[in-house]
């Protein structure tokens, strides 16, 4: 008896193929799928990936990825499938299953399969699921950028079901949202689709609009009656003859569809004659009136009389084919619920992107009056002080923006070279102010012509000099790393963190300005000397020193301004006559000689030119002009500033 049960068994296990003896689960199923994996063809490959997309092995992933990449083998007289690399003049073979190696074959023994396009692009799908899944943070990073890229309905499912096992927080999130996108777009469930859409509302994403927007992607159609078809989703009701429809456009669809004859243009008119001429004539009418538009028309009426072509489509007959139709434009989703949510929630992003180009634009004015509050500072101080017109405050923004580039030549490490040009940079401009107002300034207080002629001279003889120097071409000034980059609030707001810097930069030589002028000694002088320079020097201070002074620390802070426009400005020689009439735009704004009338005049100027540029003028130089014409007519009201200035600058 049990020699019989063993004849049995022996001879159950010879009817059983060969290689399912002496393979493993992801061989077998390979093995079931074989005639289909051999063909190869688009249309009858999904079982055979299906199989091993729902296998739950492990190998599968490998198996996928190793047939996508061509890299998968067939033996001939086996028929079992390996992945297989070149060693040599031949193949070196691995088991799937055990990663085991089978042994180096000919290529004569081997079949490559090569998938096309479309059947990598199956697998690429059924790779999603083990992507998402992947224990490698960074595959899943991957996987999940490639389904924003390329979104599609054969994602749902995997994606979903990823989620719940993810552990990564960030990577989670990113995950939900992008299945609230694909159910919003794709899932079969209408009461889902309508809860992803309306659960997007508060999200700015370009990629949320973008899934919305063909939801409420809008054709032009018609029917005939006075109502479109039953269970059409409709999004509006058209009349002919407006704006929306025009009258002959809505005809001429009408004709398209062979609900009406056509309207007969010009070139059909002088085709149909040029094909009519017979013994000199066309209808009757001669040749030589058919030069005019009335001898044509008369000459197509008379062959359409004679019914040899179409007659003229008249009024009436437009009138007559609109009266029974409905134009309407219909919803390329089909289910009103889908396309209503996405409305509302299409205007509630909308209205929320407003605000936020709002803020975004408020953020980029006070940015820009940061720089101009900086530029102009140095000359409040001396135009205020002094009643000096320094047409070569530029230049000294220039130099600072040139000291700035010859430390980062020696000082190669960007932070530190910023750290020690921003005193440098003071240095070596209150040093070029100091000799400028002891040499020429000084002789010309009180002639303000002779010290505009004077200081635009200077502002020339510098610019050339830069020139000789560093040459035409623009050096770089680099920010350090740390400012690289933008602050992102969301996809419509962000500011760079170089305009950040700068601002915090401006609010901080604010605090120095006032605590120089509050709280030191050369303040207290220099606030004597503006309000009253007799009585100042009847005390004991010497009014000449103050104004060197006083025109140094301007040149001064002229100079650091010069380093932090030149982390985002081109550093060549006309750098400072870029800024130099915004300068004097800030101070004569704000009110000359003031700290605080500067910092309005800056504010002001920089949300009126962002305003102006939000409005889209034709080129900059209309945008320049808007902005001299709203100064001209600010101070025909106002002629002496937001703050008007007390003592000698007020008086001059």
């Amino acid at each position: 008896m049990k020699t019989l049960m063993q004849a049995g068994l022996m001879l159950l296990l010879s009817l059983v193929p060969a290689w399912a003896q002496e393979t493993g689960p992801v061989q077998s199923i390979l093995q079931e799928n074989r005639h289909l994996i051999e063909k190869s063809s688009r249309k009858t490959i999904q079982p055979a990936i299906d199989a091993l997309a729902s296998s739950g092995l492990p190998q599968a992933q490998a198996v996928l990825e190793a047939w996508q990449g061509k890299d998968m083998w067939q033996v001939k007289d086996t028929g079992l499938f390996y992945r297989g690399e070149k060693d040599g003049d031949a193949y070196r073979l691995t088991d799937f299953d055990s990663g085991a190696a089978i042994g180096r074959f000919d290529k004569g023994d081997l079949d490559q399969l090569k998938p096309n396009s479309g059947i990598r692009a199956l697998m690429a799908t059924a790779l999603v699921a083990f992507q998402l899944n992947d224990p490698d943070p960074a595959r899943r990073t991957d996987a999940i950028s490639s389904l924003q890229r390329d979104p599609g309905a054969q994602h749902l499912e995997p994606l979903r079901a990823s989620i719940a096992g993810e552990t990564d927080p960030n990577m989670k999130a990113q995950k939900r949202r992008l299945e609230r996108l694909l159910t919003a777009a794709y899932d079969k469930d209408i009461s889902m689709r309508v809860m992803a859409i309306n659960a997007m509302r508060g999200d700015l994403g370009v990629d949320v609009r973008a899934t919305l927007n063909p939801l409420v992607t809008t054709r032009l159609d018609m029917a005939e009656g006075d109502t479109p078809p039953a269970k059409t989703n409709v999004a509006r009701i058209l009349k002919p003859g407006t704006d929306d429809l025009p009258r002959l456009e809505a005809y001429d669809m009408l004709a398209a569809a062979g609900k009406a004859p056509p309207r007969v243009d010009r070139d059909t008119i002088r085709n149909t004659l040029s094909n009519n001429i017979m013994d000199g004539r066309v209808g009757g009418v001669p040749l030589a009136q058919l030069d005019t538009e009335t001898g044509r028309i008369r000459a197509y009426t008379a062959l359409a009389k004679d019914g040899t072509v179409p007659s003229f489509v008249v009024d009436n007959d437009i009138n007559s084919a609109l009266q029974g139709h409905v134009f309407y434009e219909v919803y390329a989703e089909k289910d009103k619920a889908v396309t209503d949510a996405a409305v509302k929630t299409l205007r509630a992003i909308q209205t929320r992107v407003g605000l936020m180009q709002a803020l975004d634009l408020t953020l980029d004015a006070l940015s820009l009056a940061s720089i101009y509050f900086l530029a102009a500072i140095g000359l409040a101080i001396t135009f205020g002080v002094m009643g000096v017109i320094n047409m070569a405050h530029g230049e000294f923004i220039m130099m600072g923006a040139y000291t700035g580039y010859v430390v980062q030549q020696f000082i190669p490490n960007h932070t530190a070279s910023i750290l020690v040009a921003i005193p440098l940079a003071f240095a070596v401009t209150f040093a070029a102010g100091v000799a400028m107002e002891r040499l020429v300034i000084r002789w010309l207080y009180h002639r303000p012509l002779e010290t505009l002629l004077a200081t635009f001279g200077i502002s020339i003889a510098l610019q050339q000099l830069a020139k000789n120097i560093f040459g035409t071409q623009a050096r770089p000034l680099t920010a350090p790393g740390w400012l690289d980059g933008a602050w992102v609030m969301n996809d419509v707001v962000s500011i760079s963190y170089i305009r950040i810097a700068i601002f915090v930069l401006g609010l901080l030589f604010l605090g120095v300005f006032l605590f120089i002028m509050k709280k030191t000694r050369l303040g207290l002088e220099t606030r004597a000397v503006t309000q009253n320079p007799r009585m100042a020097a009847s005390m004991g201070i010497n009014p000449g020193r103050v104004n060197m002074l006083t025109f140094g620390l301007g040149s001064g802070i002229a100079g650091i301004a010069g380093v932090a426009i030149g982390l985002f400005a081109k550093v060549t020689s006309e750098l400072g006559s870029d800024y130099i009439v915004q300068s004097f735009m800030t101070v004569v704004v704000g009110g000359v000689g003031n700290i605080w009338g500067t910092l309005a005049g800056a504010t002001m100027i920089g949300f009126f030119q962002k305003g102006i540029e939000w409005f889209k003028p034709s080129n900059t130089l209309a945008a320049q002009t808007y902005m001299i014409i709203f100064i001209i007519i600010f101070i025909q009201f106002r002629p002496r500033g937001i703050i008007a200035l007390k003592g000698r600058a007020a008086g001059d």
